[in-house]
């Protein structure tokens, strides 16, 4: 027996398809049932690679007397909040309201027919633990309240509704306009940041790539303070369990604060801000772990996420054969058979296996725990000695892991998540002069744009050959940026072009021309019941902040006012909420960064040897504040980006409205 989700393209879904449950997806089946029988709504938002989603579901949606009540009492919705970001950022919202302290997934809302959230939780067990009220009583009681204290809940209803509508931004239309939270923003981080382990709080530890985004634009920009923390936190993190020690890629956050053992689903998001991080570091310091951690995530991309018709997968499973990390732990005995004395001798060491287990006191999860260059001293080897030792080992361990039955992995593709790992891979490909990871950039914008784009919009997901979803904010910005950071990395005439329609189509489909900003939805997107508008960073970073930082980028290349004026409005819109809370807006503040001092713009033109020699060698010299575009001669290249061809390189300088005359010898230049 299957439900309505076995004909459903998520994975997430599908997942629940042999449910008890009489699940609907969202939609007007669902809805017109609910008004009909005037029956509240159970919506269950999850995603395919979260640990208490699974959870949940084995606790109460596979279970037929927790069925047999969802069925009798309420209409059932399950969303993938992948799919759905709309739907997941109004009802997480809700749930901050409902409950006064943040969500998270599984969510769990209760609705009215009107889809006016009433009562919000998480994950709930069947019956009562962990502190948290027995699923089923929940809902008797919930459906209790419904038919017996209607009017409580209609008037509660009412202001939800109203404090929902309440959180969207006050335009502030002449801010002043200043470095103030810049520098507050360091100030915070620095009251929050880890001296021991890095990061910016206890357990449980995020990545969060904005804030360290900000703190590098800070550092090469000469902030020690702000150095020291993100680069501290940078070597913490690739040397924790959070980072997959054997097979690359890094895990969505770790559970304790020395970011040794994580929850282990590995996502797209994460790991392409995390790469275009780890490559600006290694430019910054020549340290080699942070190259070895930007070469580890492109390694994990490239063997488990690429699909075959392009692009990259969404994530992979924390659980394998019903267990949390299976898949990447270890027992003494098992590395101890694997390896010859001498390997292990420096594997337990550098991986911390002499230690005790870390992961539920039975098995080890790799860490960093000792420098290669300590334990060969420890053992009188060489460093080349004990290296050849170590990755003898790492290949033997890798082998073995990769005989065992793998997590599961989502296997839509997102045109958002692919931007971000576009942009990080372009990036990285061109601070490290590595052309491969260039081209891997250049064949997913070619999936994407094959797939993803009809008639000057995009879709949001693409599965088995089918592209749906009408694409939001994140969709267009962060595509919109990726391009800007591959136009860098490899100019394509076709990029140039794509990145203008996504700019106007950004203006045209989602900006508030009245208010400023954009909204998370376009104009002629299904009406919810409310309408986000977000401008702070969580785990990926704002949709406003990339649109507006993007915008001003390309306005300051092509000399476009239009641009640059809703760059403006959007800074505006959320300038009052930037200056009372600073880092919770990161990518907004780098846009007040260039609003502030724009973006010092390098074009290089001349024969595409020496234009891609001159590229390559001023790549890791460059900072955040620089746009270098690269444009061989015979290239067709926009009007404002059109300087004359000759037999020798050239740069053309602009910070502004100031030019610099050409640069025709490379060994002048200055930093």
């Amino acid at each position: 027996m299957t439900n309505r989700l076995a004909t459903e393209p998520s994975p997430y879904l599908l997942q629940h398809a042999d449910n008890p449950v009489d699940w609907y997806p969202w939609g007007a089946e669902a809805l017109d049932r609910a008004r009909r029988e005037n029956k509240p709504i159970l919506l269950s938002v999850g995603y395919s690679a979260c640990h208490w989603c699974h959870v949940m579901a084995h606790d109460c949606f596979e279970d037929a007397e927790v069925a047999a009540v969802m069925n009798r009492l309420f209409v059932n919705i399950k969303v993938d909040r992948e799919e759905r970001p709309d739907l997941d950022q109004i009802y997480q919202s809700a749930h901050q309201l409902l409950t006064q302290r943040g969500g998270g997934w599984p969510l769990t809302v209760f609705l009215t027919p009107d889809q006016t959230p009433f009562f919000a939780g998480t994950y709930f067990p069947k019956t009562p633990r962990y502190q948290l009220p027995g699923f089923i009583d929940l809902m008797e009681n919930i459906a209790r309240a419904w038919h017996e204290r209607r009017g409580e809940v209609l008037a509660q209803n009412e202001a939800v509704r109203t404090a929902l509508a309440q959180q969207q931004p006050t335009p502030d239309p002449q801010p002043a306009l200043n470095a103030e939270p810049l520098a507050a923003a360091v100030r915070d981080l620095a009251e929050g940041f880890d001296p021991v382990w890095g990061g910016f709080s206890r357990a449980p530890k995020f990545p969060r790539p904005g804030e360290l985004f900000f703190l590098l634009r800070q550092a090469q920009g000469g902030n020690a303070q702000a150095r020291e923390m993100v680069l501290f936190s940078l070597k913490k993190m690739a040397s924790g369990g959070v980072v997959d020690q054997l097979g690359g890629g890094f895990c969505r956050y770790s559970v304790d604060e020395q970011w040794a053992i994580p929850h282990f689903e590995k996502m797209l998001y994460d790991n392409g801000p995390l790469l275009h991080l780890y490559a600006d570091a290694w430019a910054l310091t020549g340290e080699p772990l942070f190259a070895d951690t930007a070469m580890g995530i492109v390694d994990w991309l490239l063997r488990e996420m690429r699909a075959p018709e392009g692009g990259f997968y969404s994530a992979l499973d924390a659980d394998s054969e019903g267990h949390e990390g299976k898949f990447y732990v270890w027992t003494p005995d098992q590395v101890r058979a694997l390896l010859t004395e001498s390997e292990y001798a420096v594997a337990a060491l550098v991986y911390g296996f002499d230690q005790p287990p870390n992961f539920e006191n039975t098995s080890w999860n790799p860490i960093l725990a000792r420098s290669l260059s300590e334990v060969a001293a420890e053992f009188e080897l060489t460093e080349f000695d004990a290296a050849a030792l170590l990755k003898s080992a790492r290949q033997k361990l890798f082998a073995a892991r990769e005989t065992r039955v793998r997590p599961g992995r989502d296997d839509k593709q997102l045109t958002s998540w692919n931007a971000l790992m576009i942009a990080g891979l372009a990036h990285a490909g061109r601070v490290m002069s590595r052309p491969d990871w260039v081209a891997e950039a250049h064949a997913a914008l070619d999936f994407l744009r094959a797939n993803l784009w009809r008639d000057g919009r995009l879709l949001a997901s693409y599965k088995h050959g089918e592209a749906r979803l009408n694409a939001y904010l994140d969709d267009y910005a962060f595509l919109f940026d990726a391009l800007l950071e591959t136009l860098q990395a490899g100019y394509r005439e076709v990029d140039m072009a794509w990145a203008q329609q996504l700019a106007d189509a950004l203006l045209t489909h989602f900006e508030d021309r009245e208010a400023g900003g954009f909204f998370f939805t376009s104009h002629d997107h299904e009406a919810l019941i409310t309408r986000p508008k977000p401008g702070y960073d969580n785990a990926m970073p704002s949709g406003n902040g990339v649109a507006a930082f993007a915008l001003q980028r390309l306005s300051h290349l092509l000399g476009e006012p239009r641009y640059l004026e809703a760059g403006a409005r959007c800074l505006s819109l959320f300038h009052a909420q930037l200056v009372q809370q600073p880092i919770a807006y990161p990518t907004l503040l780098a846009v007040l960064d260039e609003a502030l001092v724009p973006p010092r713009v390098i074009l290089l033109r001349g024969p595409v040897a020496e234009v891609g020699t001159w590229a390559t060698t001023l790549a890791a010299r460059l900072g955040a504040r620089d746009l270098l575009l690269a444009l061989p001669n015979g290239v067709d290249v926009p009007a404002a980006l059109a300087k004359p061809e000759s037999e020798r390189p050239a740069a053309w300088i602009c910070s502004g409205m100031t030019c610099q005359p050409p640069l025709s010898d490379l060994s002048t230049w200055e930093d």
